[in-house]
């Protein structure tokens, strides 16, 4: 189970909820370990979880035309509602596998008209027809969200995209597993990139290596930052089928997979041949930022000194003029999830947050610097998720 249930059931009850509704694609699949594709791969679509406060039986409520995904996938909320129409038809004759059984029985239940009718239902059959009620408000329509609010006049409904964010924030063993292993494929797609480095290599055909690396280990490419020389200072560069690797450029990976719904997000700079000496003198200084952050990671600290000191690091060890906004982000089953390494505020890291610390530096016409790892707060301090150190990679 990925969803961390006494976290959650804890902020329902100092925020005074009866149940709470997850509706974004991510929301969806932590609370019930459902990956709806429609959801993640255009808007719209809806599919709702539901949990209650007083730890009952949870429900989903998903669209007829993706319940062949909740037949094959590890869920842990067993109430599932569909709606609308989709034909299935079944073989009499055959033996049916156990997924295609669990299929059959899930269309054997009536359809519901709609994603809100069927919400209704589940709720109304855990007399909440009344109450407080948590939804997130990220993936629901805004005409859902008023029918359902017509549906059940006597609920009061609450914004809850942010409550569900800050249970994401504390991992489970599973999550943090999965995020290892994230970490760890995308480590090896920036190393075969790096061994594919040789002058007149373009940026798309780096790429190529690198997301056939990260799909030959189980992952799917997401963010595929890698820009050569100069190009590499623009902070989100897509690569080009033009630009080719000379001797002397710098070569930044601000890149990242998905692993069974978890995310990666790291960065590293390469430098094919001798690196000029500003090169060598800002990426010490960013890297000093980080191992920084290294030192002073634990719970309790604030996340705002966190980003005071990384800062201050990179200003006082070559950088003077160093300015971020953050310095890193939370990471899990979304690439940003709390908390934000961002000044002021009174957050603080928690025991099992999952972390990228980073520290990118952006000068047009001279070249983007970064190094980004992904880190686990633990109970002593932190734990890198890395497979390689923060060292600046010279190729040939």
């Amino acid at each position: 189970m990925l969803t961390n249930l006494p976290r959650l059931r804890e902020i329902m009850r100092q925020e005074k909820l009866d149940a709470i509704i997850g509706t974004c694609a991510e929301n969806v699949t932590y609370l019930s370990g459902f990956w709806a594709m429609s959801q993640w791969v255009r808007r719209g679509p809806q599919a709702y979880v539901l949990h209650t406060a007083d730890g009952g039986s949870g429900a989903v409520i998903a669209n007829s035309g993706v319940v062949d995904l909740i037949a094959d996938q590890e869920i842990w909320v067993e109430d599932v509602r569909r709606y609308g129409f989709f034909q299935v038809d079944v073989d009499k004759t055959a033996k049916l596998s156990a997924e295609d059984v669990r299929q059959s029985r899930l269309f054997e239940k009536p359809a519901y008209k709609g994603p809100v009718e069927a919400l209704c239902a589940a709720l109304q059959d855990r007399g909440l027809a009344k109450g407080r009620i948590g939804v997130d408000e990220q993936g629901m329509t805004p005409q859902c969200w008023d029918q359902l609010a017509a549906a059940l006049p006597e609920v009061k409904l609450v914004r809850a995209f942010s409550l569900i964010e800050k249970v994401r924030a504390i991992k489970m063993p599973e999550e943090i597993a999965r995020l290892t292993e994230a970490a760890r494929i995308s480590c090896l797609s920036v190393d075969a990139a790096l061994a594919a480095a040789r002058p007149g290599i373009t940026e798309q055909e780096m790429l190529r290596v690198f997301n056939r690396t990260t799909v030959e280990n189980d992952g799917t490419p997401v963010t595929n930052c890698i820009g050569f020389g100069d190009r590499s200072a623009m902070s989100n560069v897509q690569p080009s089928a033009t630009r080719a690797l000379k001797r002397g450029d710098v070569i930044r990976f601000d890149v990242g997979c998905r692993y069974r719904h978890y995310r990666s997000d790291i960065s590293r700079i390469g430098v094919l041949g001798e690196p000029p000496s500003k090169v060598v003198k800002y990426y010490k200084a960013l890297e000093k930022g980080v191992l920084r952050g290294y030192e002073i990671i634990k719970p309790g600290l604030k996340v705002s000194d966190l980003f005071d000191q990384v800062v201050e690091t990179v200003r006082k060890e070559g950088i003077p003029h160093y300015q971020r906004s953050h310095v890193g982000h939370g990471i899990g089953v979304d690439g940003y999830d709390p908390p934000n390494i961002g000044p002021g505020g009174d957050a603080i890291l928690e025991e099992n947050m999952v972390i990228c610390v980073e520290t990118p530096y952006y000068e047009l016409g001279f070249a983007g610097l970064q190094v980004e790892d992904m880190i686990h707060v633990t109970g002593s301090g932190a734990k890198s998720l890395m497979r390689f150190d923060t060292a600046l990679r010279v190729i040939g």
